[in-house]
């Protein structure tokens, strides 16, 4: 099963501009197995009445305690809507589009004697191709902004304005208005406009969204299907949603209808200020489901601040690349819980090379922030002021240590080149890797699910691994082991265990001993592919 994730954006002429559709594999957390076989509801027993009808009032012991509130919802946002709708805005873009040719040819099957013709078609599809010439054409889409200061900035999706030649914008009361390009930022799909109003406009403020609670109502406005100004309820589904999108997805979840054209559009409080900028949802219909995200205030503000000054967006940089820390790498490392961000590379030359961060440590707290995800820290030093000096406490070998950090500029080439704060991904499916000429011959030791042998000359030619590389050489794995699962694959070379180097499988072997002598379950290891890439996993130790 699959669903499709959908950018907002309704197209009304000309070519299908319903934005771009992501297909991601559906998880728990988007749907259920439409296979599994429905169980039946088993009635709960009756229960006697209370001789005492105040009895069945009385909580039992320790219930919990329901605060005393309105629980039906506001009774209406007739004035809230009446207040903001003028701010809210219909942007209205136009694209020229390649079409294929519909138009037949002269010698085009149908059209008359084919040897007559003949010499007709031959010129046309030498000229033009076998289908002619592709067409441009103008095609137009629509979305929806908002107003966010009285001299004309207006604020939307930049999926909505990203290959348009013009860009108008639409006002409640009928002013139409040309608007210019300010500055977009792919990344978080945010995108500022101009307009040159006669009038001073009435912006939205943005509302602090530290405070915004999973149940909160919120109220959206846009221009969905290209109707019009429509106002939809609901409230906060929840919070901090990654959508694999981009590196800085953060997003509020909620169930107030958002369909195409609703994308750029504000996600209000019950105070009128803009908690989000709506942006997608995921439908199979691309119809609201219930499902929709938008990026929440605090990212948005810090993007449209840059794009107004600069014109673009210039974020934090910090130097290395970061992996997950999940349960088994937590345990191996020392730590209560699997939090922080483990730190998988440090870029040469970059700030946390400067500052003395090290492969293998794990931040756990940034600018006095704790990291409870890894996905928080790319986010954070984005956000942080360049040139500014923070604090970064990382756990190294089994105490924290604090290292102050000068954030550096991430530049636009860096960022294509060597992605930074990324998580690291899950690795592909190991591809066939060729074997030793006789492997029965290897001096080899099986330990956690790997056959290890010490690095040869033979070895490495069988694997290709390159000079620089060193460590033990996993030459074979057992199927159903915890190595399987961890996608450790022959060829692969095994740096480290529990961070101290090893160059034998003895020395791997008194590295778990040693390990299982200070009751750690499970193994960090660092591996490195035959190329040198490197990566870390953690394995548990089996008694």
């Amino acid at each position: 099963m699959k669903l499709i994730i959908r950018h907002v954006c309704a197209a009304v002429t000309g070519a299908a501009l319903a934005g771009s559709a992501l297909t991601f594999p559906a998880g728990p957390a988007f749907a259920q197995d439409a296979a599994a076989p429905l169980q039946p509801v088993q009635p709960a027993p009756l229960q006697p009445v209370p001789a005492d009808p105040d009895a069945a009032m009385t909580p039992p012991e320790g219930a919990i305690e329901v605060p005393d509130v309105f629980t039906g919802g506001p009774r209406s946002v007739a004035d809230l809507a009446e207040h903001v709708m003028g701010s809210v805005v219909n942007v209205s873009t136009t694209e020229r589009v390649e079409a294929e040719r519909s138009t037949p040819m002269p010698g085009a099957e149908g059209e008359g004697d084919d040897d007559a013709e003949e010499p007709y078609r031959d010129f046309f599809e030498d000229f033009f191709g076998e289908n002619g010439p592709p067409q441009r054409r103008r095609a137009q889409s629509t979305g929806s902004g908002f107003v966010i200061s009285a001299d004309g900035f207006v604020v939307t999706n930049n999926h909505v304005i990203k290959d348009a030649e013009a860009v108008v914008v639409n006002f409640a009361d009928g002013t139409v208005l040309d608007a210019v390009i300010v500055g977009r930022d792919p990344k978080t799909d945010i995108a500022v406009l101009k307009v040159e109003p006669e009038e001073p406009l009435a912006p939205l403020a943005f509302a602090n969204t530290e405070e915004l609670r999973v149940g909160d109502w919120v109220m959206a406005i846009g221009n969905p299907f290209g109707l019009g100004g429509t106002v939809t309820i609901g409230i906060v589904s929840a919070r901090n949603r990654n959508l694999r999108s981009g590196p800085y997805d953060n997003f509020i979840q909620t169930d107030a209808a958002i369909n195409q054209g609703n994308s750029g559009g504000p996600l209000f409080d019950m105070n009128g200020d803009v908690v989000g900028i709506n942006t997608a949802i995921i439908s199979r219909s691309g119809g609201s489901v219930g499902i929709g995200f938008a990026i929440p205030a605090e990212i948005a503000t810090a993007v449209i601040g840059q794009l107004r000054d600069y014109g673009e967006t210039r974020r934090g940089w910090l130097g290395v690349r970061l992996q997950t820390v999940d349960a088994e790498l937590a345990e191996s490392l020392g730590l209560d819980r699997a939090r922080g961000a483990f730190v998988a590379g440090v870029t040469e030359g970059g700030p946390a090379e400067a500052a003395g961060l090290q492969t293998g440590d794990v931040v756990l707290s940034f600018n006095g922030s704790d990291i409870n995800e890894m996905r928080q820290l790319p986010l954070i030093v984005a956000q942080s002021e360049v040139g500014a000096t923070v604090d970064v406490v990382v756990r190294r070998d089994g105490e924290d240590v604090s290292l102050p950090v000068e954030i550096g500029l991430l530049a636009e080439d860096e960022a294509r080149a060597a992605p930074e704060e990324v998580a690291a991904e899950e690795p592909a499916a190991p591809e066939e890797t060729p074997a030793p000429a006789d492997p029965a011959t290897l001096d080899k030791v099986t330990l956690l699910g790997m056959g290890l042998a010490t690095m040869t000359d033979e070895l490495r030619a069988a694997y290709s691994i390159k000079d620089d590389v060193t460590g033990v050489v996993v030459v074979d794995i057992e199927d159903g082991s915890g190595a399987a699962d961890k996608r450790i694959s022959a060829g692969d070379v095994i740096i480290e265990v529990g961070q101290k180097a090893v160059t034998s499988p003895q020395e791997v072997a008194e590295q778990i001993a040693a390990l299982k002598e200070r009751n750690r379950n499970t193994a960090l290891l660092t591996l490195s592919s035959a190329s040198g890439a490197l990566r870390f996993t953690a394995l548990r130790i089996e008694e």
